[in-house]
C-alpha cells in the first residue's frame, strides 16, 4: 500500500519539485495551493504526511494546523512545516500549533528522507 503525502504550497514549482521527491520514495502525492484546499482534501481522505508551506495565502499555516488537528483522524499525518527562514520563533509557533517537524527551503531529497525516516514513515 502506498503512503500518501499532501504537498501544500502556493508555488506550483515548489509543489512539483516536492511531489517528485516524495514520488521517488514511493509516496502517492496530492497537491493543494491554499490552506482551505488542503483541509478539504484532508477531510475527504487523510494523508500519511503533509508538507506545509509557512506562507500561505488567506489562511495562516497555524490556522491550517489547528483546524487539521481538530479533524477526525487529524492527529494522524506527520506534518512537516516548510519555511524559507531559520526564524526560531516562527518555527516554535508552527510546532506549538501542531507541526511535527520543520524543514528549510530550499529542501532536497535527503533532507525530506531524513524527516520521514525519523518519523518512521520511511526506512
Amino acid at each position: 500500500m502506498l503512503r500518501t503525502c499532501l504537498v501544500v504550497d502556493s508555488s506550483q514549482v515548489v509543489r512539483k519539485v516536492a511531489c517528485r521527491i516524495f514520488q521517488t520514495m514511493q509516496f502517492e502525492t496530492i497537491e493543494a495551493e491554499t490552506g482551505q484546499e488542503a483541509l478539504q482534501k484532508c477531510e475527504a481522505d487523510m494523508p500519511d504526511a503533509i508538507l506545509l508551506d509557512g506562507r500561505l495565502p488567506s489562511m495562516s499555516s497555524a490556522e491550517v494546523l489547528g483546524t487539521l488537528r481538530a479533524l477526525p483522524n487529524g492527529r494522524k499525518p506527520l506534518v512537516i512545516y516548510c519555511t524559507t527562514e531559520n526564524d526560531a520563533s516562527e518555527i516554535a509557533r508552527a510546532l506549538s500549533a501542531g507541526a511535527d517537524d520543520y524543514i528549510l527551503k530550499p529542501f532536497d531529497r535527503e533532507s525530506i528522507r531524513a524527516k520521514l525516516t525519523s518519523a518512521g514513515l520511511k526506512s
